[in-house]
């Protein structure tokens, strides 16, 4: 099957189980399917727009109201969308970010993050993760006096993921904040791999800012994320123009510079809106999902020579396995060599591992069903029998 244009039609979760680590919040939902059919026009949203003429007033469809429900969702005072969490990242960096400055992020945060504080000319100062790969609120203290003794000042800013990337590990964002404010550090929660995904309130974080990603757990069509925020600081982030235009005295009424006027229309937009009924009630179940990714992480430590990377036991569906000793073994003397356990995988209705990994890998069982737990976790014992490994 073609879309044209000598493009394959994509049916990778039609045809598989699908535990890419990146990919499993984002799946859409067959609301956000009908939505993206509907509006893949890429102003569909526009129609109804009237003065003040902004993406969040719009009545038609109901845009205006599922900001609100978005920020009261958060525990927060202030919603937008916007074009993935990268962009409420540099919107928030460039607030309060300017050349010189010292802003906090972890060992473990996403280059994103990174990328952020080099547009605004600032300075990355990492808190250390611990043995554990854990970013602790002792630390966080630590790091800022480091940070006030080597650069003269405090951080501007703080980037905490609760959940990090890398390990799927869950760090006390509100203890850390609590530290952060200690010395009038603002916060930005980096809800990635948990907004859509497990309940979040960003008050009772103690979070400044909550910032989330449709497609990567709010089952919403890319590029689309959430920027949720204080009152204070809703202020600051979302202040409105004032520029004027020197020969024609152009104004642009309350348009935000940090979002650049609108942010997202069409598809991406009422897709995370046509998905988010669905959202606030999966986050309910996760206790399932644990249950489930534990099902798949207990055949997968039956495999002699297999480890856990990430924290044990786990508080998260993301998992950073070490298979060097098991699955790297067989791949040495294997005719297909690190391909061979990919293959094996596809050969039996499983994928979303790259391609070749057999040392250090992640996968991601969020939203599979039980059956298909129990399924995956055969499926990893019995290409660890057929390929010589032990089982216990």
């Amino acid at each position: 099957m073609r879309c044209g244009a000598g493009i394959d039609a994509r049916m990778v979760d039609e045809l598989a189980i699908n535990i890419d680590p990146i990919q499993a919040g984002g799946r859409l939902t067959a609301d956000a399917m009908k939505a993206v059919v509907a509006y893949g026009d890429g102003y569909s949203v526009c129609d109804n727009c009237r003065k003040p003429n902004r993406l969040d007033y719009i009545s038609k469809p109901p845009i205006a109201e599922f900001h609100k429900d978005l920020a009261a969702w958060l525990n927060m005072d202030t919603a937008r969308v916007v074009p993935g969490a990268r962009r409420g990242f540099q919107a928030v960096a460039h607030t309060y970010v300017h050349k010189g400055d010292p802003v906090l992020l972890t060992s473990l945060s996403h280059y994103t993050e990174f990328l952020a504080i080099e547009e605004a000319d600032g300075i990355a100062c990492e808190i250390p993760a611990d043995e554990q790969n854990i970013v602790t609120a002792d630390a966080a203290a630590v790091k800022i006096e480091e940070v006030k003794k080597q650069h003269g000042r405090l951080p501007v800013l703080a980037f905490i993921d609760h959940v990090d990337y890398q390990y799927g590990n869950i760090h006390d964002v509100q203890a850390i904040a609590k530290v952060a404010h200690q010395y009038d550090i603002p916060l930005l929660y980096n809800g990635a791999y948990t907004v859509g995904i497990l309940p979040v309130d960003g008050k009772n974080l103690c979070a400044d800012f909550v910032v989330g990603s449709g497609h990567k757990s709010m089952a919403a069509p890319a590029p689309s994320g959430v920027l949720a925020a204080t009152v204070e600081r809703a202020k600051e982030v979302f202040r409105t123009t004032a520029i004027t235009g020197d020969v024609t005295g152009r104004k642009f009424g309350i348009k935000e510079p940090e979002l650049m006027g609108c942010t997202l229309m069409g598809v991406t937009l009422v897709g995370m809106m046509a998905s988010f009924p669905h959202i606030k009630e999966r986050v309910k179940h996760f206790g399932r999902e644990l249950e489930n990714a534990g099902t798949v992480l207990d055949a997968l430590r039956s495999i002699q020579g297999t480890s856990v990377l990430s924290e044990y036991p786990r508080k998260h569906t993301l998992t950073r396995i070490d298979t060097t000793a098991s699955l790297d073994a067989v791949a040495q003397t294997h005719k297909k060599r690190g391909f061979f356990f990919s293959g094996a995988l596809g050969e039996k209705g499983v994928t979303g591992i790259i391609p070749g990994a057999t040392r250090v890998w992640k996968y991601n069982t969020y939203g599979i069903t039980r059956s298909q737990a129990r399924y995956v976790a055969q499926v990893f014992v019995d290409i660890a029998l057929e390929n010589g490994l032990k089982v216990a």
